[in-house]
């Protein structure tokens, strides 16, 4: 497969996943009217072009939570990744580690954390949801430090589930949900063998404590329905920043005042998101919230943002409107779905590629000089 773009990848993962995973990774709350936006009002920005400013090095490399990183990116949480491919999670964490950026694990992966945590040569960082059992919320963090995590992203964005449309139609959920998947991966012959197949055990790792070993899609859903929680306010999060002595990045941020909260909670990091689009549908774009909520927090917190991004110019328009790192969702688990790890890997040196070349454009030689002044206002 020649893959040029984050849009082949996305076609690519079509062809070879059952629908009703396609749909679930691709697909966004209610009528998707944020999903489109996140893109397109990235789209809009335009860059400004420079010349003769002597950009025979251009620099991608950051620190960030004191890390030094090869660039300004991130894996960001994805659930079930370990269904887009055999052992999807271990595949994906080993391509971030071998182009030194930071994986992070979703608290709803295939594979559980020790087996992620194992297979990565650098230490990942673990996402974690705000839920009703504080219990179960408590031993995750535990088995998070034994296994060298460093980084926790607490994801505080969904008190309830978003309207996922798509889901019910593709057997994600819905009357006769089980025969639909089963239907759908009997036409993926070579989805089925690989992941299906060999890539067992289908259960979510890090859920099994609470779910058993034999739980399957049903049960986890039914659990995380029954555990979110709207009662949850910020002071119900003081217990996290005591309990958590590494970096802590609260998730989920589109407004100014609920950025100086977690900067009061004394968060290291924020991730400015609508959850890709797949909570509030009708929310901000992330474009059009992150530069009023970093400005809000300059020099108190470090400002990361996720959603819409599809390539490394993108990753540019983000640092330009005030962001200090990128997380990737959606286009890594293309990647992982198409290619597997060798995907992964092909995605970010695409991205570090676009973003390399467009900073020689802009007249930028490191990440410190990008900021407001590369965007074309005219």
């Amino acid at each position: 497969m020649i893959a040029t773009s984050t849009s082949d990848f996305r076609r690519a993962a079509q062809r070879r996943l059952p629908r009703f995973l396609f749909d679930y990774v691709d697909g966004g709350a209610g009528a998707e009217l944020t999903l489109g936006r996140n893109q397109a009002d990235l789209e809009t920005l335009t860059i400004r072009q420079r010349v003769l400013r002597d950009v025979s090095e251009v620099d991608l490399s950051c620190t960030l939570f004191s890390q030094q990183l090869a660039l300004p990116l991130m894996l960001g949480p994805v659930g079930l990744t370990g269904m887009y491919a055999r052992r999807g999670e271990v595949q994906a964490a080993r391509a971030a580690a071998d182009r030194n950026i930071p994986f992070c694990l979703s608290t709803v992966s295939v594979c559980a954390l020790d087996e992620v945590a194992a297979a990565s040569s650098r230490p990942i960082w673990f996402q974690l949801y705000v839920i009703r059992d504080r219990g179960f919320m408590r031993d995750l963090l535990a088995r998070a430090k034994a296994q060298g995590v460093d980084t926790l992203v607490f994801t505080v964005d969904m008190p309830v589930p978003g309207p996922r449309r798509r889901d019910a139609h593709s057997g994600l959920s819905g009357p006769w949900a089980g025969t639909r998947r089963l239907l759908q991966a009997a036409g993926r012959p070579g989805w089925a063998w690989d992941v299906g197949v060999r890539g067992r055990p289908h259960i979510l790792g890090n859920v099994a404590p609470v779910l058993g070993e034999a739980s399957g899609l049903e049960d986890f859903m039914g659990w995380l329905a029954a555990n979110f929680d709207p009662t949850v306010q910020w002071r119900d999060l003081e217990w996290i920043r005591e309990a958590w002595d590494g970096s802590l990045i609260i998730k989920g941020i589109l407004d100014p005042e609920d950025a100086r909260d977690a900067a009061r909670l004394g968060a290291d990091g924020i991730v400015v998101s609508n959850h890709g689009g797949r909570q509030l549908d009708g929310a901000l774009s992330t474009a059009r919230a992150l530069p009023s909520v970093a400005e809000a927090v300059r020099g108190q917190l470090a400002v990361l943002a996720d959603s819409g991004i599809r390539s490394g110019l993108d990753v540019v328009r983000m640092l330009a409107l005030g962001a200090e790192g990128v997380l990737l969702g959606r286009a890594w688990a293309y990647a992982l779905a198409a290619a597997g790890e060798a995907g992964v890997a092909r995605l970010l040196d695409l991205f570090a590629a676009e973003m390399r070349t467009t900073m020689a454009l802009a007249g930028a030689r490191t990440i410190a000089e990008i900021d407001s002044s590369l965007l074309d206002r005219r």
